[in-house]
């Protein structure tokens, strides 16, 4: 195929956007590499969105700047920004078949009938629905519908491609499949794209880097397994991957969890603190009595490779989450008291009782 191209350089310099007394985007820098693809990760309010209507062109900011190709797009209108957008509802024309609405923005273009045709056949070829290229959207699934969006979305060959949450409408088994697929499509096309989520899952497995998003700001960007295993901030932990919460203390620049004295690795600091551990960073093994560093096996969750213990420490009487590979499970059932070892070098901590 004779789609792949270079991608565009996004540089997002100092949005700022407020909808009355609430400020949407604080500020927000980012810069995305041509040919790359950014997942932007956050709660509902954080920004994330607005930031993908600002460059679009969907919206505008109060001040800072949209600049793709070293143009300034900030006052553009969206028809003229040469962006390829796909949404969460598939927004295809109802009375156009497949092959027709992956063809209508080469149409609107004025492209000729036999180019289009073509371009839009080799792109549902590229989204796996070559059988479907005469039907209609409600002969489709709604998998199949946004493979077609997608298709509809790179025929224009955009400058940057925007996925505004496209795989929350569909079910766990076609989300992760068409996750893989936008993947693979968007490394062979080369489109630098820009997908917002609210998934982190979604976003680990299909980013070249995280962005994760708080109150209109970006708390932190890299790649997803950075994020995951060095976050910058108490909140970038706790919203990445499960977390514990752990009663704590502050002695001498390391963390008193568990009877067991940790390195400081950042985060709040003072005496009302809680640690914050991943399950797959505490190890178990089954203990005689109780003490500072045991506790009782509450539940046993059967996760597929890992398996998941609900233990309730002996000393604070904290529930918390230990992984372990399913085959090392057997041994801790239900009402099992166990030694619970932290198994890395430093920790974050956060306040008691701060989300």
């Amino acid at each position: 195929m004779s789609l792949a191209k270079q991608g565009s350089l996004v540089e997002l310099s100092n949005l700022v956007r407020r909808f009355g007394e609430v400020t949407a985007l604080d500020g927000l820098n980012l810069t995305i590499q041509p040919g790359e693809l950014v997942a932007l990760l956050g709660p509902s309010g954080c920004g994330k969105t607005t930031a993908l209507r600002l460059l679009a062109g969907l919206d505008l900011a109060d001040s800072g700047k949209v600049i793709v190709d070293g143009k300034d797009l900030t006052s553009v209108p969206a028809s003229q920004r040469d962006m390829g957008m796909v949404f969460q509802a598939y927004s295809l024309f109802p009375n156009m078949t497949a092959v027709e609405n992956v063809s209508f923005g080469l149409k609107v273009r004025g492209v000729d009938t036999e180019t289009r045709l073509k371009k839009a056949n080799e792109l549902l070829e590229l989204v796996g629905l070559t059988t479907q290229a005469n039907r209609y959207s409600h002969q489709m699934s709604g998998g199949q519908q946004q493979r077609v969006a997608l298709a509809r979305a790179l025929a224009i060959e955009p400058k940057v491609l925007l996925l505004d949450e496209p795989l929350s409408a569909l079910d766990a088994k076609v989300r992760t499949q068409l996750r893989d697929e936008i993947r693979r499509i968007q490394i062979e096309v080369g489109t630098t794209t820009l997908f917002v989520t609210h998934d982190q899952e979604e976003a680990m497995a299909m980013a070249d880097r995280v962005g994760v998003m708080s109150h209109g700001k970006l708390e932190q960007i890299d790649r997803p397994n950075i994020v995951y295993s060095n976050p910058t901030s108490a909140f970038v932990a706790s919203f990445v991957g499960a977390m514990n919460r752990i009663p704590a203390k502050l002695d001498a620049g390391k963390v008193s969890v568990l009877g067991q004295s940790v390195k400081h690795g950042g985060g709040a600091s003072g005496s009302d603190l809680v640690a914050l551990i991943r399950p797959e960073s505490i190890s178990v093994s089954v203990a005689k009595t109780s003490s500072a560093n045991t506790g009782s096996v509450l539940a046993r969750s059967f996760l597929g490779p890992q398996t998941r213990l609900t233990v309730t420490t002996s000393e604070t009487k904290t529930s918390i989450h230990v992984d372990l590979p399913s085959s090392e499970a057997g041994a801790f059932a239900p009402g099992t008291t166990v030694g619970l070892k932290i198994e890395t070098d430093s920790l974050l901590t956060d306040h008691h009782g701060k989300n």
